[in-house]
């Protein structure tokens, strides 16, 4: 009788087809959304110096790469607007004729039906303080600042955005959205709320994406600290009261535990942000030859799938639909 048990794993790893047969976690195109950067006064795309790969769109380079998107069968994008004026009450993000609205309404045109168009309703972009609200003295006013995010959502949705993504982690964020768009007559228009988003040191590419850097001080009054657990599946139940309809977990790489609970406990739409300095971090590797990209990125998009996402927002959206189908 042999010594070695009758169950033997290695079995089920011989080859390629038996490895593909018995997996237990898939990355398909359906699962993948793509940020993108929408420039108001850009007349061509500008390359993202820190971020190898991506570029901040005009209307005529934002809808090409949105219709590629669709043909290769990306669930969708997030919209990210850059407006060529800022004030300090960043009046542009609800400007109806403002970039992001346009960009929504061309997405609408042309690739309706075929991705899902999310928009985030963060203000950082838009003030001239880069904070992601609306300041009394030196302080993010949090209660005129939900207020603001209201009319954001209802000129977002009214512009043909599918979901209104609030990033800017404000008590009573999701209710005061809600409420703003079910008075609007647009309760068909769906909340993705950032519910758990943390003051990472990850966000430093997109802060230079997006022109959005705090001009003093920084944001860890209102984004989560990194040591906490706990908080933040009370931040969770609270947007599930407020009428959130689907969640997000930011970063993703440093917070699998979070995005594993947060799935578990709630059962919700799950959704996770693999962030800019998550993807820098390995486009440097790739550049210095230390990694393969392709592997090295179905690796990172497995684990997040692994732990509970079922979308996951990537700068690697593109590529890694063409790799995995």
């Amino acid at each position: 009788m042999s010594s070695f048990p009758s169950y033997r794993p290695r079995r089920l790893r011989r080859t390629a087809g038996l490895r593909r047969a018995f997996s237990e976690t898939s990355v398909t195109p359906s699962n993948l959304v793509a940020p993108l950067f929408l420039k108001e006064d850009a007349d061509e795309p500008e390359p993202i110096a820190s971020m190898p790969g991506q570029h901040k769109h005009n209307l005529e380079s934002l809808t090409k790469e949105a219709r590629e998107l669709a043909e290769r069968g990306v669930a969708g994008v997030l919209l990210f607007g850059i407006p060529a004026t800022k004030d300090p009450d960043g009046h542009q993000a609800w400007n109806p004729r403002g970039i992001v609205q346009q960009g929504l309404r061309a997405l609408r045109d042309e690739v309706a039906g075929d991705l899902v168009l999310i928009s985030d309703l963060c203000m950082c972009e838009y003030t001239d303080h880069g904070h992601c609200g609306l300041l009394h003295g030196d302080t993010v006013d949090n209660d005129s600042t939900i207020e603001a995010y209201g009319h954001i959502a209802v000129s977002h949705a009214e512009a043909g955005a599918d979901v209104v993504a609030p990033s800017g982690m404000m008590d009573g964020q999701v209710g005061a959205i809600r409420g703003a768009l079910d008075e609007a007559d647009l309760q068909e228009a769906a909340i993705l709320s950032y519910a758990a988003k943390y003051a990472s040191s990850f966000y430093g590419p997109f802060r230079e994406a997006a022109e959005g850097a705090p001009r003093f001080g920084d944001r860890r009054a209102y984004q989560q600290d990194p040591a906490n657990f706990g908080e933040a599946l009370r931040e969770v139940e609270l947007d599930v009261a407020e009428g959130a309809d689907a969640l997000l977990v930011k970063p993703a790489l440093g917070y699998l535990d979070v995005l594993r609970a947060v799935k578990d406990r709630f059962n919700y739409p799950t959704v996770a942000y693999n962030v800019s300095g998550e993807y820098s971090m390995l486009m440097a590797a790739v550049e210095k030859g230390w990694i393969d990209e392709r592997q090295g990125a179905l690796e990172v998009l497995t684990s997040i799938r692994r732990a509970g996402a079922d979308l996951v927002v990537t700068y690697h959206a593109k590529k890694a639909a063409e790799w995995v189908s």
